[in-house]
């Protein structure tokens, strides 16, 4: 067998895999916390992306001619969520382009390999809870990245997400519905600001939410049918992270009607190569490198 990574790397990388209490957590609230497993150099270059990102830069445009997906200066102070800002960047490739992120991954699921799926740059301002009413207050609504994603095969995805800096509770930090990836199917919104739209979604169920608190270096990983959202930053400075989006190495295009009787689309469908039959390939290693193994 051919190795083409030193020995030691693979030996440092087996060091931060999550234990089998790790892995239980995961398969059963649908979420875990990872303790520090990237350097601070990676997040410090993550930083630097992330502002050029915010200045209008770019070191070479998406392959649809587009050079940026999301917020824009003009947009003001608002949460922002940029997609495929890595690809715009080179300086965010050190965490999407994780061979950790990609093993722990793996680990938690079970995978037999993990593709990168696409990346989303987010950064939510600060705001003063006692001066801001609650209804334009940034916070991110209770939803699954699953609804957003049913253009692909694999209902086993899952997100890495990625904190520049420690999370406590004052930031808003990602919040997660323990067990939720195991109901039916829910259809919530990212930019609903009623956090109380949890009870619709939750349907009777008993619900327990828990805040993934997450120190720098570490990374909070959920399964894509989680339903998860945030509540209101009053830390005193912006939340910054990057959401990682992972596919299993199976997950393919598939043609899937929704309710509305549209087809199910997504953005990486103009950015990734076809295959032979004319769908969009969700393997292209240009787009969606594989990160494990």
């Amino acid at each position: 067998m051919s190795v083409d990574r030193p020995v030691e790397e693979d030996d440092v990388v087996e060091q931060l895999m999550p234990g089998s209490a790790d892995i239980e957590h995961f398969r059963t609230k649908g979420w875990w916390v990872s303790p520090p497993i990237l350097d601070e150099a990676v997040l410090e270059d993550a930083l630097r992306g992330a502002a050029r990102i915010y200045r209008g830069e770019f070191d070479q445009p998406l392959p649809d001619g587009r050079t940026h997906v999301g917020w824009q200066p003009s947009d003001g102070d608002v949460l922002r969520k940029n997609d495929h800002a890595s690809l715009l960047v080179r300086e965010l490739r050190g965490v999407t382009m994780s061979r950790v992120i990609g093993a722990v991954a793996a680990r938690l699921t079970g995978a037999d390999g993990i593709r990168l799926w696409h990346d989303q740059l987010l950064y939510k301002p600060t705001t003063t809870a006692q001066a801001t009413p609650a209804d334009v207050r940034p916070h991110v609504g209770w939803h699954t990245d699953r609804q957003y994603w049913q253009s692909a095969s694999s209902a086993s995805m899952l997100t890495a997400w990625v904190p520049f800096h420690e999370v406590r509770s004052e930031h808003g930090p990602v919040m997660f519905v323990d067990g939720s990836h195991l109901w039916d199917d829910v259809t919530g919104d990212f930019w609903d600001p009623d956090l109380g739209s949890l009870t619709r979604l939750a349907a009777d169920r008993e619900t327990h939410v828990s805040e993934a608190l997450v120190p720098r270096g570490g990374v909070s990983f959920h399964h894509c049918r989680t339903i998860h959202g945030s509540g209101t930053n009053t830390s005193g400075e912006p939340r910054r992270a990057i959401a990682v989006h992972l596919q299993d190495a199976p997950n393919r295009f598939r043609h899937h009607r929704l309710p509305d009787s549209t087809m199910a689309r997504h953005g990486l469908d103009s950015l990734v190569r076809r295959t032979v039959d004319g769908d969009p390939d969700y393997s292209d290693p240009a787009i969606c490198p594989l990160l494990w193994p």
